[in-house]
């Protein structure tokens, strides 16, 4: 951002908390429910907090963080919603300086979230074996950097989640959680588990029935599973 606050992201947020993303440059852009207009010409004179009027809608201009970036994402793949992405966070005692593997990125619904919570002190690990999602995943996840105050250290891995095994440990020597959003996550689970630090915690946010494994060369069972032992 220049020193005038061109180049910044701003929101413009209807009553009811719409808000539409963008960003203070010159040149025409079309943002869907507001029209075409030159976003520089249009913020010109106004500041955070102000409002604004755009065709026949009244906005409050606001600084956009992760719900105003996440409700004008694009999209490719159904992604992990705001509710279930909290509560994986939550649950598995996610935060400012974690290491964090995330499998199948898709249009970055998950990361997103990650994102905002690990800080600039935190890393995250996407792996994504279709190069059409991660297209749009890593738009999405450079649009939020620009958004965020603070960004973690985020890596788009080109592969499948059973062959990474090396190229997540050349980035970091351990991991404190794992989320698995993939079809069959109980297949991958034996490459990905050394990867995690002793006690922690993995996860197969998918919609199909999950895994879990106690360690290496536990059996399946019906939840997630830990480094050294059963979630409960």
């Amino acid at each position: 951002m220049n020193a005038d606050g061109s180049g910044e992201w701003v929101a413009l947020r209807e009553d009811d908390g719409r808000a539409y993303l963008l960003r203070r440059a010159p040149g025409e852009v079309k943002v869907k429910g507001l029209g075409r207009f030159d976003a520089e010409q249009l913020l010109n004179g106004y500041s955070i907090g102000d409002r604004i009027s755009v065709g026949q809608k009244s906005l409050t201009i606001v600084d956009p963080a992760l719900p105003e970036a996440r409700r004008n994402m694009a999209r490719r793949a159904q992604v992990i919603g705001a509710k279930d992405s909290g509560f994986l966070i939550s649950w598995m005692g996610i935060g400012v300086g974690s290491r964090v593997l995330e499998g199948g990125h898709g249009s970055a619904g998950l990361a997103m979230h990650l994102a905002n919570v690990l800080g600039s002190s935190g890393t995250l690990i996407s792996v994504e074996s279709r190069p059409e999602h991660a297209e749009i995943g890593r738009a999405n996840m450079e649009r939020l950097s620009e958004v965020l105050p603070e960004f973690p250290d985020w890596h788009l891995i080109d592969g499948d989640l059973i062959d990474v095994g090396q190229a997540v440990s050349e980035v970091c020597e351990s991991l404190d959680a794992a989320i698995l959003d993939v079809a069959e996550p109980w297949q991958v689970v034996p490459a990905i588990e050394p990867l995690l630090r002793a006690g922690e915690v993995g996860w197969p946010a998918t919609a199909r029935p999950p895994c879990s494994s106690r360690g290496p060369g536990s059996p399946p069972r019906d939840r997630g599973w830990s480094s050294n032992g059963p979630v409960k």
